[in-house]
């Protein structure tokens, strides 16, 4: 850290001698997808995630990687799914601009195609760490149609 930042940052925030003390944390994100059927909410919020990293529209969809998972119930196969999605782009380097996701029961199989992050052309703007059960929720509205939704740690 620069040193005029550091002396600027030291002179705002108050020294403590014990205890504790809130802050604000505005850092996550959320995201939500909707869909006639419950797997295109899931491809939709795959997709939102995805946007909050880079513009999806500027992902070749060369390279197709497979998912699979399976939970219990909605929300938590939701979960799983979007930190399968994280764990890709985080290890395997890849960014991803198109999903199809079939949900069978309690098990979910995606396909998702990309291609290797280059930072120069994606940019990208933030790492995400992971999804989270803050806000997590899979619904069907009343007009039949599906939402997926969670934040994401960033």
């Amino acid at each position: 850290m620069h040193a005029s930042v550091r002396e600027s940052a030291k002179n705002r925030i108050p020294a403590l001698r014990g205890g504790w003390e809130h802050f604000p944390h505005e850092a996550d994100m959320g995201v939500r997808g909707h869909g006639d059927t419950l797997p295109d909410a899931f491809a939709a919020v795959a997709e939102a995630t995805i946007a909050v990293v880079t513009d999806p529209a500027g992902i070749d969809p060369a390279e197709r990687v497979e998912f699979a998972c399976s939970a219990s119930d909605p929300d938590l196969l939701l979960y799983d799914f979007l930190n399968a999605i994280v764990y890709e782009m985080a290890v395997g380097g890849r960014l991803f601009s198109r999903f199809r996701v079939e949900i069978e029961g309690e098990t979910l199989r995606a396909e998702a195609w990309g291609e290797p992050v280059d930072g120069r052309r994606h940019q990208p703007a933030v790492e995400i760490k992971g999804a989270t059960f803050t806000q997590l929720a899979v619904r069907q509205a009343a007009d039949g149609s599906w939402i997926a939704q969670c934040v994401l740690d960033i």
